[in-house]
């Protein structure tokens, strides 16, 4: 591979062409659960260099992965163990291009990091509402990438719905630019949505026109505490009847999810007391704090009259909001710390989620007695993170070696059996390709080898990932 390493070395230059010493930060996953070799780590900082990278590549036949801020859940961004791939860091593309207030868009870089992002639409007076608990690392590529969610979907849709235009370096090392602001562009296939949620097994993104939106004139937060999820599905369809398109935000944790937090982290204020579920609600209003924060103590008292809440507390600063969104985001890191975990990211009908839970539930601690479940998500877009964790006092790691499979076999046949789906903003990677290819209809995995074939013939796009 020494003509491979020239060829990448005159591409982006010799200091930015990584073979030695620890590169773990590109090669190890953030779940460290994979952990692959690189045959090189490439730091390109254009979309020139980029093109160059891949040609050189494609070349020399060698896998090529590409790689935002690493922070991927299912092992789609790290090399494998073969010591082929070349992994192709994209830290390097991190400028914001051009702000057009008047067109609400905004064109970024693929390195830029998503707060970096957030940051330069305030400064504008604008919103670009994607918003992740990875914000501060994770990269617009990888957002744009894996179709990321995130906590405002149910408003604003996830990044497919942000995203207007796409500038991408194909399999074979051409530049497709179109970076269009456009709302409507009937002209042809729309090529922007074939990369968007593809991993990188189609081509590089490098860079994005987003969409941006106006600045809501007031936000409000509450935490709610419920009896049961079927209260919790109840509160979500009297939110939207009462809040209508001002409602951004509905999460959902289950008492032992919040519990975690409360073991590991017992620092953090928790403003209501433990509720087998607590939801967190949000919403933005473009009429002022005080409109804002009546319509949602309307809302509060008429769910506390239905029975449906027997709690509730709202925010009187955004210290206090901050504060209950950073319950709900410390619940994966609570996790992690009380062990390895086997973590489902599905998505189901809203309708059905009581049922499937209780069902699944059941399951499970019947076929692994003392097994413990840990719910949380954004159930007003239907996306449940439906995570199991150990027996507590036992071996993690063993538990997760002996039963992954097993426990993911009933956790996925309960999704397929309510009509779900198996990955909602996680993506498939390496992690769940596999069973993809069990549970996807058979003509869909028809037709995405299909456009695989065409679009990258020599397969060097992220081998291995999805398909």
């Amino acid at each position: 591979m020494t003509g491979l390493l020239d060829a990448l070395r005159s591409a982006v230059g010799a200091a930015q062409v990584l073979v030695d010493g620890d590169l773990s930060a590109y090669e190890l996953d953030w779940r460290k659960r994979y952990r692959g070799r690189a045959l090189a780590v490439v730091r390109p900082a254009s979309t020139a260099e980029v093109a160059a990278v891949v040609r050189a590549c494609a070349e020399h036949g060698a896998g090529l992965v590409a790689q935002g801020g690493n922070t991927g859940l299912v092992g789609g961004s790290v090399p494998d163990a073969s010591g082929t791939q070349v992994l192709i860091s994209l830290a390097r593309l991190n400028r914001i291009r051009a702000i057009d207030a008047a067109n609400l868009t905004l064109t970024a870089e693929a390195g830029c990091v998503l707060q970096a992002v957030q940051v330069a639409a305030a400064a504008q007076g604008l919103l670009f509402p994607l918003s992740l608990a990875a914000e501060g690392s994770c990269t617009i590529g990888g957002n744009l990438a894996t179709n990321a969610g995130g906590t405002q979907v149910l408003r604003y849709g996830n990044a497919r719905a942000l995203c207007l235009g796409l500038e991408v370096v194909s399999a074979a090392g051409e530049v497709w630019r179109g970076l269009s602001g456009l709302r409507k562009d009937n002209t042809g296939y729309d090529l922007r949505d074939l990369f968007i949620g593809s991993e990188g097994t189609l081509g590089v993104i490098t860079a994005a026109t987003l969409a941006l939106y106006p600045q809501p004139a007031a936000r409000g937060t509450a935490l709610a505490a419920l009896p049961s999820l079927d209260a919790c599905v109840s509160l979500l369809q009297l939110a939207q009847s009462q809040l209508g398109a001002s409602l951004t935000g509905f999460e959902v944790m289950s008492a032992y999810a919040l519990g975690l937090v409360r073991h590991h982290f017992p620092q953090l204020p928790q403003a209501l007391p433990p509720a087998p579920w607590t939801v967190l609600l949000e919403q933005s209003d473009s009429e002022g704090e005080q409109h804002a924060r009546s319509r949602f103590e309307a809302l509060l008292e008429s769910a506390l009259e239905r029975g449906f809440i027997s709690d509730a507390a709202v925010a009187s600063s955004l210290e206090q909001s901050r504060a209950m969104w950073h319950l709900r985001e410390s619940i994966p890191m609570a996790q992690s710390l009380e062990g390895l975990n086997i973590k489902h990211d599905i998505a189901l009908p809203i309708s059905l989620i009581p049922r499937f839970v209780a069902s699944t539930d059941a399951a499970l601690l019947q076929a692994f007695p003392g097994v413990r479940l840990v719910n949380f998500g954004h159930l007003g877009d239907g996306n449940l993170h439906y995570n199991v964790q150990a027996p507590a006092g036992g071996d993690a790691a063993s538990f997760l070696r002996d039963h992954e499979a097993a426990v993911n076999g009933i956790v996925y046949d309960a999704v397929d059996g309510v009509g779900g789906s198996i990955s909602a903003e996680h993506g498939i990677g390496t992690l769940k390709r596999d069973e993809l290819a069990r549970r996807k209809s058979p003509v869909a995995l028809q037709m995405m080898r299909a456009i695989k074939q065409a679009l990258d013939p020599l397969t060097i796009m992220n081998p291995g990932r999805v398909l």
